[in-house]
């Protein structure tokens, strides 16, 4: 069949067989648009054609991928009236065609005319690798007085991991709107490129956490070289290396999107469905968690392509709103406060219910009174918390109803146990909040009793090696091999594991803490009494390799991590020789056979002789443990933005599912539902969010809302 399809192609390209004929083998049904691709030299594989309609009541897209012969199918299309047009890597934009629903159509695909018009599609991480690293020999800083890197940045993956965690996780680094200053900026320099990027990182309600990043990476030295980094490409610098065409499985993904919330707003995360049971919502609405940008919390419904949303309460209309945040002015929206929210809505899950889950700032950090010392709660009595930066908001879409969970430690990212409370756990975001809580929903919701069903558990390895938490030492005492050993990690991600009732968590690297600490897997064992009997285990990341950032954990138990080095990593406790427990257990080197790493594809940073300097970086990672993408159970997916794609790791090779419009693909996690289980893989998809915090640095500029994706595998290119 393969040699049957090259010869059609390559009579194609003679002329010999027309595109019509080609087009023929296409069944286009009355929900379809289909046709064949092609260029003078030929049909034109792995290319991507692109459909979209603002005939609904909200914009919509659906994406494919050309065959070998240049053919492609768009299947089961909103009824609407469309634009197509083809993308691809060594093209231009085609002129967008008028279509209609059961059309055949033959596109002619419009060649580059120069490196620097092609290299406008290349994924950003192609343009970021551009950017100069500092060399191995410049560390360790020597701080404001000397090299301008701080004393803290010890190594030179320091600085690397700093850029990605600080500055990477919030924008696209190499997208057109950050590779490109915009002239607003530069006409207030008058010219100086290294002033425009200081004007630059001040600009908008997010000038306090670029400060932030700039101090990670020492303000000097940062603005130096991300403006010698954009000088050098308005000079004229392109990409040194290029991305292929989609191959193989590649060529089956089917990407449709719609637009939702506001084009001032940003979305953090989204949520679909229940993991433990993702047949949960079926063909619901996708949820939103907009973080800073507003208290309204959008919502899409993809069967009636309506998008709306709804406004979170809090329980202290008082506290800080992002209009009141310093702010300088912004080359898109001027001195416009373009956000307005309070509730710092972070994270979101369902429940068995439908019931949607948040983490969410409903109040000034100040604790009530139950929380703190010398109050009766088991918690409490074990680890006093004075307070808290975010809380606990569950909201029924059929009761249309909220409830505020007023929790006493820190929530950050959350995910349902797999235990008859339906226990929800919660991360805290940083090493700087070293405990761990949970709340017992199944006790809240029959009794709303928020006290009684919330609890916590500081980090305690169990040092002594008897087995159970005793007497610990706290944090900054010296260890005592009598006694347990409380740890300063905090969980940034957390998930429980399918196999046994095991907690894991991860703690975020060196330079995102700003201190010399690596990153760890955690695994806390909750016990009977999780406040007095939890105890923890803690795994460094391989020798040579840096940046945890999310977890996940497939239904064998291996957890699964991205890391800011450029690999996904696996972690299998099963394989671990030495003991778990005890001093030798507690810096976490004491299990190297149970790591795996996956080189994430693209592009070294120009100038890094470490291999681990990949360009590549990833957000999150989620594995699919009900294969409801269609690559396989346990197939873990990692959010690789630098990639502007969705990297799964299928059989030890990476297939690359990128999103190529709007270009500036950002996400930050993904769920999977299975809508219909008997519809194949029409009725199961991946669903995700935008959640780059500057949507408006991507294709469409300020006109470019955030966006959810839902992303399918079928069997063939042109399966309907």
């Amino acid at each position: 069949m393969k040699r049957i399809s090259l010869l059609v192609a390559s009579l194609i390209a003679s002329g010999a067989v027309s595109t019509s004929h080609a087009a023929m083998s296409i069944n286009v049904s009355k929900k379809d648009i289909g046709g064949v691709v092609a260029s003078p030299k030929g049909p034109e594989a792995g290319v991507w054609v692109i459909a979209e309609t603002t005939d609904l009541p909200t914009k919509f897209a659906k994406v494919v991928v050309t065959d070998d012969q240049g053919r492609f199918l768009i299947p089961d299309m909103p009824s609407a009236k469309y634009q197509v047009w083809v993308r691809g890597y060594g093209l231009v934009d085609s002129p967008k065609v008028a279509a209609k629903l059961g059309q055949t159509l033959n596109l002619k695909a419009v060649a580059a005319p120069d490196e620097k018009s092609a290299a406008a599609y290349y994924p950003g991480m192609y343009w970021y690798s551009l950017l100069e690293i500092p060399a191995e020999s410049e560390f360790p800083g020597t701080g404001d007085k000397g090299n301008g890197i701080p004393t803290f940045l010890k190594k030179q993956y320091y600085w690397i991991d700093t850029v990605k965690n600080s500055c990477q996780s919030c924008h696209a680094l190499g997208s057109s709107g950050m590779r490109n200053v915009p002239a607003f900026f530069k006409e207030k320099a008058k010219g100086d490129s290294f002033v425009a990027w200081a004007h630059r990182t001040q600009a908008g309600q997010a000038m306090a956490y670029m400060g932030l990043g700039l101090g990670r990476l020492g303000p000097e030295k940062g603005l130096e070289l991300f403006s010698n980094w954009t000088d050098s490409i308005e000079k004229g610098a392109l990409p040194f290396a290029k991305p292929k065409r989609p191959e193989g499985i590649e060529r089956n993904m089917v990407y449709s999107s719609w637009d939702y919330s506001r084009k001032n707003y940003y979305l953090h995360d989204g949520s679909s469905t229940d993991k433990r049971n993702p047949t949960v919502n079926a063909n619901g609405a996708f949820w939103g968690s907009p973080e800073e940008s507003t208290n309204n919390v959008p919502y899409l419904d993809p069967i009636k392509n309506v998008a709306g949303e709804v406004t979170m309460p809090m329980l202290d209309p008082k506290q800080h709103n992002q209009k009141d945040q310093p702010k300088g002015p912004s080359a898109y929206w001027g001195e416009e406060a373009i956000w307005d929210g309070s509730n710092s809505i972070h994270n979101n899950t369902l429940d068995a219910a439908g019931r949607v889950w948040f983490s969410a700032k409903l109040r000034n950090p100040g604790n009530p009174d139950f929380c703190k010392a010398g109050s009766d709660h088991p918690s409490a009595k074990v680890l006093p918390i004075n307070e808290s930066i975010r809380q606990l908001a569950v909201y029924d879409p059929a009761k249309k109803d909220w409830s505020l969970v007023n929790t006493c430690f820190t929530t950050h990212h959350l995910y349902f146990a797999r235990d008859k409370n339906d226990t929800l756990w919660t991360s805290a975001g940083g090493p700087g909040f070293s405990a761990v809580g949970w709340l017992n929903t199944k006790m809240y919701l029959e009794t709303k009793d928020e006290q009684k069903s919330q609890g916590w558990t500081p980090i305690v390895l169990d040092y002594n090696g008897n087995g159970k938490r005793d007497e610990y030492t706290e944090i900054g005492q010296p260890a005592d091999a009598s006694k347990d050993k409380r740890v300063m990690t905090g969980f940034y991600a957390v998930q429980t594991s399918p196999v046994d009732n095991s907690v894991w968590g991860q703690s975020m690297d060196v330079g995102f803490s700003r201190v010399d600490q690596p990153g760890f897997l955690i695994r806390l064992n909750p016990g009977s009494d999780p406040s007095t009997t939890a105890l923890a285990e803690i795994y460094r990341a391989p020798e040579g390799t840096y940046g945890l950032r999310g977890i996940d954990i497939d239904s064998k138990g291996v957890v699964w991590s991205a890391l800011s080095s450029g690999q996904l990593a696996s972690f299998d406790r099963s394989k671990c020789k030495a003991p778990l427990n005890g001093p030798a257990a507690a810096e976490g080197k004491h299990c190297p056979e149970g790591w795996s790493t996956f080189r994430m594809p693209g592009p070294q940073f120009k100038g890094v002789n470490d291999p681990n300097g990949s360009a590549n970086h990833a957000y999150y990672v989620w594995v699919d443990l009900d294969n409801t993408l269609g690559l396989g159970k346990d197939v873990p997916v990692a959010m690789a933005n630098g990639g502007e794609e969705l990297l799964a790791l299928v059989d030890g090779k990476m297939v690359s599912l990128r999103i190529p419009y709007p270009m500036g693909f950002f996400s930050k996690n993904v769920d999977g539902r299975i809508d219909d289980p008997k519809a194949g893989w029409k009725g199961r998809a991946l669903w995700v969010s935008t959640g780059t915090r500057t949507a408006f640095h991507g294709e469409g500029g300020k006109d470019n809302l955030p966006k959810v994706y839902k992303v399918q595998i079928r069997p063939n290119p042109l399966a309907n």
